[in-house]
């Protein structure tokens, strides 16, 4: 009797576990069969393991995109000069925010030799290397829209805007500055083959704030000259251009010119003639030999006359080497923060 009752409990517990495994495998079966029913009448079903592409309005809002897929642009714009703008791009190799350069070359069209020969020359340009120096990744000719674009280093603010947001600088600040732009010169001045900016002010110098690190950039106008240093073609900022410039027969102590212009601008938060209404006027001052207006305005004697020393006359002019060893800017500068 006691077996009995043993054997039928265990039959009771066998039949219960069957029965469970049953209900199971049924289900089981039946979800298998829901997903398989699902892609059949809808295509566009995924199962849960499959990641979906992101829909359009998830993707990056890029403007366009280089030839090669690795930069994007977005429509910001960051900043425009005479004859380029620049604007907030992405590079989605490395995972960082650049800047996205564009050249209308509808301003060389009279002369296509200069479309070529500007080729060369940022070929030159993507192998600089210096720590005062914006880097420049890449470039390209879009043929469709007649442009040439740089993809460059992006850089929080400008020098002309970080001037203005902070009003009270002291003299001491500003030559930390210099000292560093006075070093991105000498490195592309002595460079073999010799690089002019020929457009260097202030709002293409950078700054990151947090360390003070200070870089020139906007080095698409620039150009390279053989061993008598010479150049001949007219392109730059009015204000800032020295008066050989004008006469388009200069050497790389145009960009001192400029530099010194950039230091006026620094102490007195004006545009280097700002007084005139029409580049004509810039022109007229400027080929004369007249100063800016704002020059008035410098109050410290010893920082005017470094700015003069800049903005004299080419012969006269030192070079951004010799002006690195000014007493000027040696005194009160600490040996670490010339390693800025």
């Amino acid at each position: 009797m006691a077996s009995n009752l043993v054997f039928s409990g265990w039959f009771s517990k066998f039949k219960l576990s069957s029965l469970l495994r049953f209900i199971f495998f049924f289900f089981c079966q039946q979800l298998a069969q829901r997903n398989q029913d699902l892609v059949f009448q809808n295509p566009s079903y995924r199962m849960p393991s499959e990641i979906p592409d992101a829909p359009e309005d998830e993707k990056e809002p890029f403007v366009e995109v280089d030839p090669t897929g690795r930069f994007g642009r977005y429509s910001d714009l960051l900043g425009s000069g005479a004859v380029k703008k620049v604007y907030r791009a992405f590079d989605q190799h490395e995972g960082i925010d650049v800047a996205w350069n564009q050249v209308r070359l509808r301003n060389f069209s009279s002369d296509p030799s200069v479309i070529m020969r500007l080729r060369s020359e940022i070929e030159l340009l993507k192998t600089l290397k210096h720590d005062n120096i914006i880097v420049l990744y890449h470039f390209w000719k879009d043929v469709e829209k007649n442009t040439m674009n740089f993809i460059t280093e992006a850089c929080a603010s400008n020098l002309r805007e970080y001037r203005k947001k902070h009003r009270h600088v002291s003299i001491k600040a500003m030559k930390k500055w210099s000292r560093q732009i006075l070093k991105g010169l000498d490195y592309l001045h002595t460079h073999e083959p010799c690089v002019i900016h020929r457009d260097l002010n202030c709002s293409n110098i950078f700054i990151n704030g947090n360390v003070g690190k200070v870089k020139i950039g906007d080095l698409g106008l620039a150009t390279i000259v053989g061993k008598s240093h010479a150049a001949h073609s007219l392109l730059g900022t009015p204000e800032y251009m020295a008066p050989e410039l004008y006469d388009e027969n200069y050497t790389e102590l145009v960009d001192i010119y400029s530099f010194g212009m950039c230091l006026l601008e620094m102490d007195t938060l004006e545009i280097p003639y700002s007084e005139c209404d029409s580049l004509g006027k810039i022109y007229k001052k400027v080929t004369s030999g007249v100063m800016p207006q704002s020059m008035k305005k410098v109050s410290d004697p010893e920082l005017k006359s470094f700015i003069e020393r800049c903005i004299g006359q080419p012969r006269m002019r030192p070079s951004a080497a010799q002006l690195l060893q000014d007493s000027f800017l040696s005194d009160g500068i600490d040996l670490d923060e010339n390693d800025l």
